[in-house]
């Protein structure tokens, strides 16, 4: 948008309404549409918040995933990328937090080195740890559920967390299962019982900052 007025006196009316005028004709109608109705303006907001949200969370969970230490005798590594995938369903909410993560299953199939470790592509959705990143969508519509869920917050965001990880857990665990072949006992003993006491240190901080932030979240995450 380019426009010129020159100069006028304080006195001259005429001319400072024509300046006025020129500079609203040459704003674009889009422009035009935020100034006469806030309202859009305040969705266009909200809608960009969302999907800072979204690719946040989504980048943080890559993040999350290469902090990653490989333990002896199991395919599974311990990541912290689980208490990202955790603080998204309780921070934006079922429907954006199942859209998070399923971006970060996106970026890692379409070639970005996100996954633990730095894998990446098809070969480790369907590999032995594919089952766990499923389960990072498959528990946001129950974390972000729980989460919004009755008077009660600290309650519900601890139950949200707690049952967010049974859902992960058991989709590895389940996944983990046929691709090895094992039984029950060998399948928790690689997938579930190293990984217990993370598990329980990433769910109480999951918790703790998530109540925190939840008052706040359900103001900017509607969804």
């Amino acid at each position: 948008m380019a426009f010129f007025c020159a100069p006028v006196a304080a006195e001259d009316t005429l001319q400072r309404g024509t300046c006025s005028t020129t500079i609203f004709r040459t704003m674009k109608p889009e422009t035009m549409s935020y100034i006469g109705n806030p309202g859009a303006l305040e969705r266009w907001t909200r809608v960009w918040i969302s999907v800072g949200g979204v690719v946040g969370f989504a980048l943080l969970t890559a993040v999350g995933a290469q902090i990653a230490i490989p333990l002896p005798g199991t395919p599974v590594p311990m990541t912290l990328q689980t208490l990202f995938v955790l603080l998204a369903g309780v921070t934006l909410g079922p429907r954006l937090g199942t859209v998070s993560m399923a971006f970060y299953l996106l970026l890692g199939t379409a070639g970005y080195h996100v996954f633990a470790l730095g894998n990446w592509g098809m070969a480790t959705v369907f590999g032995s740890t594919g089952g766990y990143l499923i389960g990072f969508v498959l528990s946001q519509p129950v974390i972000g559920g729980l989460a919004r869920l009755g008077p009660k917050q600290w309650r519900r965001v601890v139950a949200a967390v707690v049952v967010g990880n049974l859902i992960i857990f058991a989709a590895g665990l389940t996944w983990l299962s046929f691709w090895l072949g094992t039984g029950l006992a060998e399948t928790l003993a690689l997938g579930l019982w190293p990984f217990v006491p993370a598990l329980v240190a990433k769910t109480l901080l999951a918790a703790g900052v998530g109540g925190m932030v939840l008052p706040s979240a359900r103001r900017l995450f509607s969804a």
